[in-house]
This record gives structure tokens, C-alpha cells and sequence, in this order.
């Protein structure tokens, strides 16, 4: 029997230690596996899926804006856009240069993108088709391109400040984008692809899809073929008079729908006008001059203190609070009816008339015809008007309000105001958006806007027949439309200084607000020239109503009424036009009233 050798491991006791090492070794396997396969498993499935599923996010189309009869205004369409995945990006460098000049960049700037640890990278949003199918060509590792919609104007600028703009990620930014964006946006959609890890779909791999949704489609008010006409004609009109800008609106009286809404302002150098910034007529206020005369006399009406016949004995100057107010021209003092008073925008007989209503009268009608507060449009930006407070009226307050000055309106508060009367005393919020269809072609009428009856249908009636004189005979002649009754109000106005108190030298506001027919009113309409030469409302802002009202009697089929037919075209300024309102001198120290932005001051001459 052998023994061990001397010095040497018992080879048993070497088996067992290498066996009790590779249970170990195997336990330790198998409770490695144990966790991987039943403990971690979805874990490490779930990274593995990472490493070869991507998502890629589908923007919805943007719901289109149409006018009244489904013509265009804002459209969604498709164009390409140019990313990479720069981990699948093979030559960053040569990949730069050969899409720097198809997508008009520095070279530089590709390659910095091409070599980020993103996975997802821009390199040119929404390009034409010609440069995508260039770049589709090359067949650049890495380099894809992605549809996204496009917000196109198929009638160009037509419209613009009020139908505002978006980003370049679709949202809205201003004007109706932005006022409707959520029913505009839509619903995006997403794609998921698995691919392997140069970058390619794997055949075989999952491919989901969630389509997008589109936006709501809006239907306006607005009539394209109308809105064109007012935006021609207030051009026209801006570059002949030299004004600095101007608004023009036209709206249906009974529903109180604009049918147009143009806003433009003054190109520089030869440039023809083009649209304002913003939408100037809701969101900018002005100083109103005569036309503001039609609610003093209105108020007079409805609270019984003065009727059409009543006859004032008035003079060419009068004095309030130590300051003497002007009528546009020197006269004798004569006797002169409500109605004449209003054919001849005289500041005197209006004045004599506001105050036989005192200031809380005066203050009531202006706050009930809408002048204080914001419309029912809602208009991103829009402005409310600004009236003083009672409290804060000074002594020539009761003067210069009477005839439009000491306050500031928007052009859209002073058309519903017309409007008014024109919808037989009845008080209608304007609209600029008739339907909303989703994508479905579900359609859903906007509610009506809200009304309420200001004046009654007998001051109403009184108040057109006034209205009337001014276009037959008075300052306003140059309104007249063929074959149609026009009533409406002429207004020549100073304009304040900005953030100082007074009035800026030889700025005026010129403006014709009224309406036709007027023995059955069918539209209003408003026009309002900034700066202008000659800057009598009469002489330049009442031929583009008259140039308007011709146009949309034709266009929407309004046939002429039973009374009696004038000039159809605009005849020359009547030799009673009126100079800019509420003229004054001083006798004394004038006493200052409020400014346009915070008060408003009159500034007396």
C-alpha cells in the first residue's frame, strides 16, 4: 500500500476544492440566469427594445381658415424636413459638405449637428420639394427626411392682421391663430419603427402607427371677394391722400357679422401699403371727432330733451368753462333745427344739446352704445374705450365729449355703435367666425351674438332720417351710392400727443361711419384714415365708403331701396365740410382735460 508522497496536495483534496469551486461558479450562473430570465427579464427586454425602437411624432395638420363661402384665407400643407440621427452618421464631414449648399448653411454649423450624442437632430425645417428630393438623393447614412405641415395664405397678405400668424412649430402666435388655437391645432400622431443598429427598419420589426388628427376648420364672417375690394380701395386712398394708414370695415347690420376687415399701413419710400402690424381696428383707439355727435343727439331722443324739429339759436362761438368753442366755419348766429345741426356737424348746436342732457346722461348712452368696454370679439390685443370717469370731468368736459373729443374709441366699438341704429336701436356684438368643422365635417354653428335694444325704434328712425341729411346735403355727400339711401356722419378729429399731454401740429384723423340702405338697412360700414391730406372726413374718407357700399350692394345681391336714388359717384366735398371738431380759443387759462393713453386733454386752439 502507498502512501502520500511527502510534501505533495492530496489530489482528493484538490478534486474537492475544484469541484466545491465550479458549484459555486455554477450556482453563481445559474442564479445569474435566475435573475435574468425570471427576475430582470422584462427590464433588459424592455432596454433591448430602447436600442432598436424609435419614435418619431407626426404633427397634425393645422385646421384650415376659410372665408363665408369656404374660399381660403389659411391653409396647411406638406413640406419635408431635413434631420439626422447622429450616432448612425458615418462622415459628419462629408455629410456637411455636400448638404451645405442644398440647404443654403455653413458647412460648419451641419457638422457640429452631425456630431452631437443626440439621436435627433434638426437640419433644415420645411424645405421645398426641389431641395428635399436633392437631398433624398444623396443617400446620406444618417440623414432622413420627416413631413411637417406648412401654413401657406392662398390669397397672400389678404387679411393678415386679422388673421394673425404661427411659429415654426404651428402655434399660434397672434390675431385669430392664436385666439383659436386650440380648436386649429389638431391632435399629432406618432410612428414607431424597430431598426437595426446601422440605422435601417428591421423587415420583420414592429411598425406602429397612430395617424394624426387635423385641426377644426373655421368659417369667418369675412367675405374674401369683399375684403379684397376694402383693402384696393383703402390703399388707393392712403397712397393718394398721403395718410399714414387707414382701417376700412364692413359689417351685415342684423347679424352683426364683418364681412370685411382691412387694415393697412403706409409703404415706405415707393412701397405700396401694405397690412398694419396688428389689427388696428380692435386693438388701437382713437379720438372719434363728430361722428361721436350721433350719441349725444341720440341720447337727447330717447330721454325726450330735444326731438328733430326742436330749433336752437346758435351762434358761431360758445363759451364753457372759460374757453371758447368754434363751429367749423364763422356764420351769423341763426336758427338751426336738431337736424340741421347734425347735417352741418356743427360743435355749438351739438354742445347746446349736451348740455340740456348733463354729463350723467351723456356718460350713460356713450357706456350703453359699447364705447367703454371690449367687444364680444375677444381679439387678442383688443382695446376697451376710454371715457373719463364722472368724477373726473373737468369744466370743458362738457364740450369737447358732446362732440368726440376728451375720449378714445376703437373703429370696430364706433361701427357697432352706428350699427346700432341701424338694426332699428338694437345693440348687436360683432362676430368674425361663423362655424367651426372638425375632421369629421361636423359643423357647428357659432353662437349668435349678444344683443340688447339701447335706443327705441322711433329714436332709431329719427336719428336715420337725421343721418341721411348729412349724406344728401350735408358734409358727407361724397358717400353717396346710386340708386341707394345712405346714412351716415363725417368726423375730422386732432390726434393727442403720445404719453404727453395736447394735441400733435396739423395730426388729424379723418373718418365716415354709416349705413345702407337706409330706409332698410343691410350693411354699415366704417373708414378711418390716419394723417391724411386733406384731412376732412368728408372730402377723403367718405368716397371710400361710398366706393365700399356700391361694391357690396353688387356683390351681396342687396337690391335698391324705394327712396330716393343718388349720384353714384362720390360727389365733390360739400361747401359745408367740416373743420377739425370742437375748435376752440382760449378767453383764459384752459382747463385741462384727460389725455388719449391715461386722460384725455384738449388741447385748445
Amino acid at each position: 500500500m502507498r502512501g502520500n508522497t511527502p510534501g505533495l496536495p492530496d489530489p482528493r483534496r484538490r478534486l474537492i476544492f475544484l469541484l466545491v469551486v465550479l458549484s459555486l461558479a455554477f450556482g453563481g450562473v445559474v442564479a445569474r440566469l435566475t435573475v435574468l430570465q425570471a427576475i430582470d427579464s422584462h427590464r433588459y427586454s424592455e432596454f433591448g427594445m430602447s436600442q432598436r425602437m424609435h419614435s418619431i411624432v407626426l404633427p397634425a395638420a393645422r385646421g384650415a381658415i376659410v372665408d363665408r363661402n369656404g374660399a381660403g384665407l389659411a391653409l396647411s400643407t406638406r413640406r419635408r424636413t431635413v434631420w439626422a440621427n447622429p450616432q448612425v452618421v458615418r462622415d459628419p464631414v462629408a455629410g456637411a459638405r455636400a448638404l451645405a449648399p442644398l440647404l443654403d448653411m455653413p458647412e460648419m454649423e451641419i457638422r457640429e449637428r452631425l456630431t452631437t450624442s443626440a439621436a435627433f437632430v434638426y437640419l433644415a425645417r420645411k424645405v421645398e420639394d426641389p431641395v428635399a428630393d436633392k437631398v433624398e438623393a444623396l443617400h446620406l447614412p444618417g440623414v432622413s427626411l420627416l413631413e411637417e405641415p406648412k401654413r401657406v395664405e392662398p390669397a397672400g397678405p389678404l387679411a393678415a392682421p386679422v388673421l394673425g400668424k404661427v411659429g415654426l412649430d404651428e402655434q399660434g402666435l397672434s390675431g385669430l391663430e392664436l385666439q383659436f388655437q386650440h380648436q386649429l391645432q389638431g391632435r399629432p400622431g406618432q410612428l414607431i419603427v424597430e431598426r437595426d443598429p446601422r440605422g435601417n427598419d428591421i423587415a420583420a420589426g414592429i411598425h406602429e402607427l397612430r395617424s394624426p388628427v387635423a385641426g377644426n376648420k373655421l368659417v369667418l364672417t369675412i367675405d374674401r371677394s369683399m375684403q379684397y375690394e376694402a383693402e384696393r380701395v383703402l390703399a388707393e386712398q392712403i397712397v393718394t391722400t398721403k395718410a399714414k394708414g387707414g382701417i376700412a370695415m364692413v359689417m351685415d347690420v342684423q347679424t352683426g357679422e364683418i364681412r370685411a376687415m382691412a387694415n393697412l399701413a403706409a409703404g415706405t419710400g415707393n412701397a405700396p401699403p401694405a397690412p398694419s402690424p396688428d389689427n388696428m381696428a380692435v386693438t388701437k383707439v382713437y379720438e372719434p371727432g363728430s361722428v361721436n355727435k350721433m350719441i349725444t343727439v341720440a341720447a337727447g331722443l330717447e330721454e325726450g330733451v330735444i326731438r328733430p324739429s326742436d330749433t336752437f339759436v346758435v351762434p358761431d362761438t360758445i363759451n364753457v368753462a372759460d374757453t371758447t368753442f368754434h363751429d367749423a366755419e364763422e356764420h351769423d348766429t341763426e336758427r338751426m333745427t336738431v337736424s340741421d345741426i347734425v347735417a352741418e356737424s356743427s360743435n355749438v348746436g351739438t354742445i347746446m344739446v349736451g348740455r340740456k342732457l348733463g354729463k350723467e346722461r351723456i356718460d350713460r348712452f356713450l357706456r350703453a352704445f359699447g364705447l367703454a368696454d371690449r367687444t364680444s370679439l375677444d381679439f387678442p390685443g383688443e382695446s376697451a374705450g376710454l371715457l373719463p370717469e364722472l368724477g373726473k370731468w373737468s369744466g370743458t368736459s362738457m364740450a369737447t365729449v358732446p362732440v368726440g373729443q376728451g375720449v378714445a374709441v376703437t373703429a370696430l366699438q364706433m361701427l357697432v355703435a352706428y350699427n346700432t341704429v341701424a338694426n332699428d336701436g338694437v345693440y348687436v356684438g360683432p362676430s368674425l367666425v361663423k362655424q367651426v368643422v372638425d375632421a369629421q365635417n361636423r359643423v357647428r354653428d357659432t353662437p349668435p351674438a349678444s344683443s340688447r335694444r339701447i335706443v327705441s325704434s322711433a329714436t332709431a328712425r329719427e336719428l336715420t332720417e337725421m343721418l341721411e341729411q348729412v349724406v344728401e346735403g350735408g358734409t358727407g355727400t361724397a358717400a353717396r351710392v346710386q340708386g341707394f339711401t345712405v346714412a351716415g356722419k363725417t368726423g375730422t378729429a386732432k390726434k393727442p400727443r403720445e404719453g404727453y399731454r395736447g394735441y400733435q401740429d396739423g395730426a388729424y384723423v379723418a373718418s365716415f361711419v354709416g349705413f345702407l340702405p337706409a330706409e332698410a338697412p343691410r350693411l354699415s360700414a366704417i373708414v378711418v384714415l390716419d394723417e391724411p391730406t386733406p384731412i376732412f372726413g368728408g372730402v377723403v374718407s367718405a368716397p371710400v365708403f361710398s366706393q365700399l357700399g356700391g361694391y357690396g350692394v353688387r356683390v351681396f345681391g342687396i337690391p335698391p331701396d324705394g327712396g330716393v336714388a343718388q349720384s353714384g359717384r362720390p360727389a365733390a366735398a360739400s361747401s359745408q365740410q367740416e373743420l377739425p371738431d370742437a375748435v376752440v380759443s382760449t378767453t383764459s387759462n384752459p382747463v385741462p382735460v384727460p389725455s388719449a393713453r391715461d386722460t384725455l386733454e384738449r388741447n385748445p386752439r
